[in-house]
């Protein structure tokens, strides 16, 4: 019988990053593809169905597909430069259950179905959980068609590219979920703290994403006078102290920014424009959005003092999503009173909360570290990981 961190060891060397470290793994590049057809193959080993759906979501049935199915699984995308279990241990830990299940001769009596979302991330495309956004009509086809990724590519035509027949709500998907229990390793130290390999999750921060925008003039770095400058660097360096001083000042909030693009990018070339992209994720809207006015204020005050231009556009946001208390209560009282923790970090299982029950089950993770590198789960926490869900599947499917 193959266990989880045997499939994670599987799939180690896909999407390794040299640069960055961890791995880079994002939708419908070569990585990913390789992802997603081992997934495939290894559900298919399971005698499970596999189908994509219309938004690249991808649907392995343990039987025949219906209404009212209990419904588990993850993504297998990444952050630029991520570690291997965002995500990825959700995938592995279903597909380790469903395998524990069928040797103990346990056949599930409502329909079930393990999932793989697409795009969870955003880092190609700059929405994070779009596969679940799209299926649920939480963004417009519209919207996500329109959306590029670094090289320009729209994600519409990538997602034509790739097969997928036409983007968009997915009702007839939607209306199959009876319940979605989602695996993830904990991004924080609370399980530690705890002394816990397990916990249930119980709600998620507000949180959302903007891009800022500072437009100066180009020039040459060596023969242009700081007088005569207009470099939008500066606004931009401002932002990124602002977002600190504002999070700072509002106890349990985070503010972030991860990423910072001028244009032209030359070491010798005062830049023309400098885009920046800021998460914020607060204990509720008022915050996160005084957050983001202080934040923009900041960074339209020293555009001006250099003779910039600055914007700050929207790109995505959420309100603060509060799993169904009955489902989380029913899957605590079955692991016998595990922890419940609340979560800084989106999931699809968020997504989905304003749809369907759902519930997170979190697992240990010996760093505290996510998003990079040295993120990672201990072998006793992952094995506690996939028997919580073999016993949570065993009392709700």
């Amino acid at each position: 019988m193959t266990d989880a961190l045997a499939l994670l060891r599987e799939i180690d060397d896909v999407g390794r990053d040299p640069r960055r470290g961890g791995h880079s793994r994002h939708v419908f590049d070569d990585a990913e593809r390789t992802l997603r057809d081992w997934f495939v193959e290894r559900a298919q080993r399971l005698g499970l169905d596999v189908t994509p759906d219309r938004n690249g979501n991808l649907w392995a049935w343990w039987g025949a597909p219906g209404p009212d199915a209990f419904v588990t699984g993850s993504h297998l995308d990444s952050v630029p430069g991520g570690g291997a279990h965002d995500g990825p241990l959700g995938v592995v830990s279903a597909l380790a259950a469903v395998e524990r299940l069928q040797a103990s001769g346990y056949t599930p009596t409502r329909p079930f179905a393990l999932v793989v979302f697409a795009e969870e991330e955003g880092s190609r495309f700059g929405i994070a959980c779009l596969g679940s956004r799209l299926l649920s009509g939480a963004i417009s086809a519209e919207r996500a068609s329109a959306l590029t990724d670094a090289d320009g590519r729209h994600f519409g035509d990538v997602a034509a590219a790739a097969g997928l027949p036409g983007i968009g709500f997915d009702p007839e998907s939607l209306a199959r979920i009876g319940l979605f229990v989602e695996l993830h390793v904990e991004q924080g130290k609370g399980l530690i703290d705890l002394d816990a390999p397990v916990a249930v999750g119980s709600t998620i921060l507000e949180h959302g994403r903007w891009r800022i925008d500072v437009r100066g003039v180009g020039d040459h770095a060596g023969t242009t006078a700081l007088g005569d400058r207009r470099d939008p660097m500066l606004p931009a360096a401002s932002a990124v102290l602002a977002t600190r001083r504002a999070a700072a000042s509002r106890a349990g909030s985070r503010a972030t920014i991860g990423r910072l693009e001028p244009v032209p990018g030359g070491t010798n070339v005062i830049a023309s424009r400098v885009s920046a992209w800021l998460d914020v994720r607060a204990e509720s809207e008022r915050e996160t959005r005084e957050i983001v006015a202080e934040v923009a204020a900041a960074v339209a005050d020293a555009a001006r003092e250099e003779g910039c231009e600055s914007s700050v556009v929207e790109e995505s946001y959420s309100g603060e999503v509060r799993f169904d208390p009955a489902l989380r209560d029913r899957i605590a009282a079955t692991l016998g009173g595990v922890p419940v923790l609340r979560t800084g970090a989106g999931h699809d299982a968020g997504v989905l909360a304003a749809h369907v029950p759902t519930a997170m089950l979190f697992v240990r993770n010996p760093s505290g570290v996510s998003h990079a590198p040295d993120e990672g789960a201990d072998d006793e926490a992952v094995a506690a990981g996939v028997s919580a869900l073999v016993r949570t599947i065993e009392e709700l499917a």
